[in-house]
């Protein structure tokens, strides 16, 4: 199975440099390869200077939920994210640079992080994926008792399906 897995990884790999170097010979063709090798330039500097500042940002976070003794949670997330999103906006390639400036921005970087889960979470195993919160919109109107006419006030009551995961202190029922 993990040579099935290495030879995705090496495919995929592969691809994106393919798609790197098509992007780079049109983006060269267009404004001429001085200046392409320039914006690539530019753009790894524009990587490293955001990273150190999104990265002590969120080094920071980490560090103030350690020493308040909370769950890192989003907070480890966004650490590496940070780091995913440094090292592919310094190395050099306009594909990586849009991803990486995506993981790098806070306002954009919640939506690669959700984006990340709801891929993650679809590859795992039914047994190992956590439980699943639904809110249903699907109602349907069930007679109290025969002798109230339809249309009077207690003639129904307002029945949604659902499944209870959580009781009322918040923990999960077995």
């Amino acid at each position: 199975m993990s040579d099935a897995v290495g030879r995705r990884v090496r495919t995929a790999a592969g691809l994106l440099v393919l798609a790197e170097l098509v992007v780079f010979v049109l983006v060269a063709a267009w404004i001429g390869v001085g200046w392409t090798i320039l914006a690539t330039l530019a753009t790894s500097v524009i990587g490293w200077v955001l990273l150190a500042r999104q990265g002590t940002r969120a080094l920071a976070d980490l560090r103030e939920r350690a020493r308040s003794r909370r769950s890192p949670g989003a907070e480890l997330g966004n650490a590496g994210l940070v780091a995913a999103g440094g090292l592919l906006m310094v190395l050099p390639g306009f594909i990586g640079d849009v991803v990486g400036l995506l993981c790098l921005l806070p306002g954009t970087r919640n939506l690669v992080r959700g984006a990340l889960t709801r891929l993650v979470l679809a590859r795992l195993p039914v047994g190992l994926r956590p439980p699943v919160r639904v809110e249903s919109v699907r109602t349907a109107e069930v007679p109290l008792a025969e002798d109230v006419p339809p249309g009077r006030p207690g003639s129904s009551r307002l029945v949604i399906e659902g499944e209870v995961v959580r009781g009322p202190d918040g923990r999960p029922l077995a």
